[in-house]
């Protein structure tokens, strides 16, 4: 079987990737600009896939590699919240222009099935714990907004043009190869980095916000699960179905912390009712949060290269905040 994943060097992406080439029959395309991802990621299935370094938010050679293939996994995304609100030009073209040129090859070259990795972001402040795929969306920064209205435009052409799209929307997945780019890079990532170089955590407001963390196994198990199910223009959350607190991560990794603001229209709880995904998928979660971090801590290798967290940094992010939140308010 031929499939391409976009954003296959990066975190989750390379993670499918190797899930997929396990099985020798599978011929593996990846697409990646590398502006957040890293060749590192993949390095290992260097002899198991095709690597094209491309734009997505242009036309170009990497149109013709769609020919045959049987389903596009289209993780290829700009993430962070603080970017996304000074450069959004820059999160549309990335995560809207992208996921519409992809789905205009998928439609040329008869594609008829992708996988869209969405974003529970897209409900803001959500009404509702646990929040099912129900609830209002309530986009509350360019990300969100740019990762929902690519959802959108997959379920729409899948509906116009009979392209099999599912969404799932992913909560806090965290795992080995997470993203410390940018100040404001994934949580497990960044706290690691900072472990390794021996500073503070930074904790983003008091520490007592709960949030829905989802081992990158697991996710990879969801969308494998998805590409071969029958299911058509499904939208589904994919999250852990427990809470922990920021504070007890900080516990169980032991060290000092040091805190920057809260960020405006930030939820305290991120919490996926996943019982969509039990029933039309079969699938559920299996590593709880203990064996998630004993696992981070087994491959601290890798943040070893990253780039890391610093006091410089520490300082750049908390006036970056004092500034939002003074135009926010």
């Amino acid at each position: 079987m031929k499939y391409i994943i976009t954003g296959g060097a990066g975190f989750i992406g390379s993670h499918l990737a190797e899930k997929l080439t396990k099985n020798k029959k599978n011929k593996i395309i990846i697409l990646d600009n590398l502006s957040t991802g890293r060749i590192s990621n993949i390095k290992h299935l260097k002899n198991k896939i095709k690597f094209v370094k491309c734009d997505l938010s242009k036309k170009g050679k990497w149109q013709i590699f769609f020919k045959n293939v049987k389903c596009v996994f289209h993780l290829a995304a700009l993430a962070d919240i603080v970017p996304s609100i000074n450069d959004p030009e820059k999160y549309f073209r990335s995560n809207v222009l992208s996921t519409l040129n992809v789905l205009q090859v998928c439609r040329r070259y008869s594609v008829k099935k992708i996988v869209y990795s969405a974003s529970s972001s897209c409900y803001g402040i959500p009404n509702k714990y646990p929040t099912d795929e129900n609830q209002k969306i309530n986009c509350q920064y360019p990300y969100a907004l740019t990762k929902y209205l690519g959802e959108q435009l997959c379920m729409h052409w899948g509906k116009l043009f009979n392209i099999n799209s599912i969404s799932l929307r992913f909560f806090n997945v965290y795992g080995t190869r997470s993203r410390t780019s940018s100040t404001y890079g994934a949580m497990f990532g960044v706290f690691l980095a900072q472990k390794i170089a021996k500073i503070p955590y930074t904790v983003v407001g008091d520490g007592t916000q709960k949030r829905d963390f989802t081992y990158v196994s697991d996710v990879v198990d969801a969308i494998i699960k998805v590409a071969k199910s029958s299911l058509r223009n499904q939208i589904m959350n994919i999250g852990s179905g427990k809470v922990v607190s920021v504070n007890k991560i900080i516990k169980i990794l032991k060290g000092k912390k040091v805190h920057i603001p809260n960020r405006p229209g930030e939820p305290k709880c991120t919490f996926a009712d996943i019982r969509k995904a039990r029933k039309l998928l079969n699938w559920s979660p299996k590593i709880r949060i203990e064996k998630g971090i004993e696992l981070l801590l087994q491959n601290l290798e890798y943040w070893r290269t990253a780039p890391l967290w610093t006091p410089k940094k520490i300082k750049v992010a908390t006036r970056d905040w004092f500034k939002y939140i003074s135009n926010y308010a």
